[in-house]
């Protein structure tokens, strides 16, 4: 079957609810940076654009949630409707404008992570059923990239109607509500097996670094020299 392009501006654009969709979280203020991280270059692209080409890489139909329209020619825009609730808003948002069942988030701001990630962390998704998963680095479970079940959409949203905007807490909260628990999976022992890796060989303890800062741009910028040098 031949996938047909989205409408860029289209509230609810996934006609088929087996295939997973991805979103990527665009609707910070970006106050440590002082500029718009979306718009912000990385490697001789802007953020956003090379969040999408991630995602879309890993075969996924993406879109920008709470994104500047300025950045509309990339991807389809769609408008944060729980403005000021922070990514977990955003998610609620993208949840209820799909009609897929899986959906994959993942902030501007995570420039380093593999395509393989991904692709690894959504086919788990697929064959275990559950309806969070989350990758784990040295032993801490991450927050982001995420794949989330859209049956976890009421309890996102109970958790921002009494004031719990933390993301991981909310995750949690989603699967127990469904009676199950968050599923996490080991990166290092993918990296082993050869199943994750990195295009240019980045070590998986920097593949969550959050680009909050000038400072954090600077380091990200020397991990990629460095690497493909």
């Amino acid at each position: 079957m031949t996938e047909q392009p989205p409408k860029f501006g289209a509230l609810s654009f996934c006609a088929t609810p087996c295939d997973p969709v991805a979103f990527v979280l665009a609707g910070g203020k970006s106050t440590r940076m002082g500029r718009d991280k979306a718009s912000l270059s990385f490697a001789g692209q802007p953020l956003a654009v090379r969040a999408l080409s991630l995602l879309r890489e890993a075969g996924l139909q993406a879109s920008l949630v709470g994104a500047h329209s300025s950045l509309a020619s990339f991807a389809p825009i769609i408008e944060d409707l729980e403005p000021g609730l922070g990514p977990l808003g955003g998610i609620c948002t993208a949840l209820a404008a799909t009609t897929a069942r899986l959906a994959v988030f993942l902030p501007v701001d995570l420039p380093l992570l593999p395509v393989s990630l991904v692709t690894l962390l959504v086919h788990h998704a697929q064959v275990t059923f559950r309806a969070v998963t989350l990758p784990a680095v040295n032993g801490f479970t991450q927050t982001f990239p995420v794949v989330l079940d859209r049956a976890a959409l009421p309890s996102l949203r109970a958790e921002l109607a009494v004031g719990r905007r933390g993301c991981f807490a909310a995750f949690q909260a989603a699967a127990s509500s469904l009676g199950q628990p968050v599923s996490v999976v080991p990166i290092e022992l993918l990296v082993q097996a050869g199943q994750v890796d990195h295009p240019d060989g980045i070590p998986p303890l920097h593949w969550f670094l959050n680009l909050n800062s000038p400072a954090d741009l600077q380091r990200a910028e020397v991990l990629v020299s460095r690497c493909i040098a």
